[in-house]
């Protein structure tokens, strides 16, 4: 497996498979992936024998990101890096891709001592609780989004 920048040859792939794994991520055009690619802490991608294999984009407080999730622990905490969004391509789901991009994210983050994200429980998201369960990270909150369509599990991992 390869961890790599994202660049502006990735972004067709990004965009597909973010749009491939909603509902359990929200669908961004390319005017937001060019925000992300400017304003993000963290945009990498992963590739097994040179497919694209998934991408993570991690941020810091103090952007203009207008998510409800990442102003929620803007208002919470004063430092952290958080997780907007994980997705991989579903030939390369169970092959250590998402746990991979999440440790290179933490690695790549100085005088961090937290991670944040947050996991679906309505759709629920069985898998990526789990997931997250089992990296250590544990639900400190909880709100609805999406004009109350959709709820999240507001998690932390201390690093």
């Amino acid at each position: 497996m390869q961890i790599f920048d994202i660049d502006r040859t990735d972004h067709e792939a990004v965009l597909a498979l973010n749009s491939a794994s909603v509902p359990h991520v929200n669908n961004i055009g390319g005017d937001e992936l060019a925000w992300f690619a400017k304003h993000a802490a963290y945009f990498r991608g992963a590739s097994i024998d040179e497919k694209f294999a998934g991408f993570l984009i991690g941020l810091r407080p103090g952007t203009t990101y207008a998510s409800l999730n990442y102003r929620w622990f803007c208002a919470n905490y004063s430092d952290f890096a958080y997780v907007d969004r994980v997705a991989v391509n579903e030939w390369a789901r169970r092959q250590g891709v998402a746990e991979a991009l999440y440790a290179d994210f933490a690695n790549s983050q100085t005088n961090v001592s937290l991670m944040t994200c947050e996991v679906n429980i309505r759709p629920t998201n069985i898998a990526s609780m789990k997931f997250h369960t089992r990296l250590g990270f544990r639900q400190v909150g909880s709100q609805e989004i999406d004009s109350g369509t959709k709820e999240v599990a507001l998690m932390e991992k201390k690093l």
